[in-house]
């Protein structure tokens, strides 16, 4: 994966831990090895019964009996969790774990959690319009992660993260880096059948839907473009607060 992040340089100024984020990344590692663990009909079993298949969302495709397990629209969610391979849940992991901590900083526990959920639901939505006759199960993180990335983009797009170019690892800003990520998903979105097998428009729904919802998410004292923090000894007010 081009531009691979391993670390940002941008510390967190409200929670002292994104219990959240870590949340997010013991789940899906869990899962994943709970999926692999049984063998090849397990594993499809649940990619089938658990991930999201566009055909079967609208009812112009039905799963067999003995591989429902939960109405088609919560697939929207379900499928966020799981993975197809272990570098495919290395990559979002490593993103979320990355990224991910900041989003959360920026808007607290709850609405973070909800923050990602909807946008990985906007992505998969996303997908299903362009792809609404599909019988293929899609499953990943990716478009929930997307959706943190685009809010990061908005929110620190002048923080350095550290990535190995070629061999050599860079401190680079943070546009640059989500930028040519999005080109990249543009590309694969647009780029005939060589790019197939990817969920590529389910990444540009995910980031476009991180873009607006972290508007109205963030703390109001959190400003756009990497703004400044407030002064020093400035807090949040609390209701407990002593008035004199």
């Amino acid at each position: 994966m081009a531009f691979l992040p391993l670390m940002d340089n941008n510390p967190r100024r409200f929670l002292r831990y994104p219990w959240v984020t870590w949340g997010l990344i013991v789940l899906c590692v869990y899962l994943y090895f709970e999926q692999t663990a049984g063998g090849s009909h397990r594993y499809l079993s649940i990619i089938h019964g658990f991930g999201f298949i566009p055909a079967v969302l609208d009812g112009t495709a039905s799963l067999p009996p003995e591989l429902e397990q939960l109405p088609p629209f919560l697939t929207l969610i379900s499928y966020q969790f799981l993975h197809g391979s272990f570098m495919h849940l290395l990559g979002n992991m490593l993103f979320l774990f990355v990224f991910g901590d900041n989003i959360e900083d920026s808007m607290g526990h709850l609405r973070f959690l909800a923050f990602y959920l909807l946008c990985g639901i906007a992505a998969g939505l996303v997908h299903y319009l362009l792809n609404a006759q599909a019988t293929v199960p899609t499953i990943g993180a990716s478009g929930a992660v997307s959706g943190v990335l685009g809010a990061y983009l908005l929110l620190h797009p002048r923080s350095k993260i550290l990535v190995p170019v070629i061999i050599i690892p860079l401190f680079l800003p943070a546009w640059i880096l989500l930028i040519v990520w999005f080109v990249m998903q543009v590309m694969g979105a647009t780029g005939g059948e060589g790019y197939q097998g990817v969920a590529w428009w389910a990444h540009i729904g995910g980031f476009i839907t991180g873009l607006l919802l972290v508007i109205p998410f963030r703390y109001k004292t959190v400003q756009l473009f990497d703004g400044r923090p407030p002064p020093q000894g400035v807090r949040l007010r609390r209701r407990n607060s002593r008035r004199k």
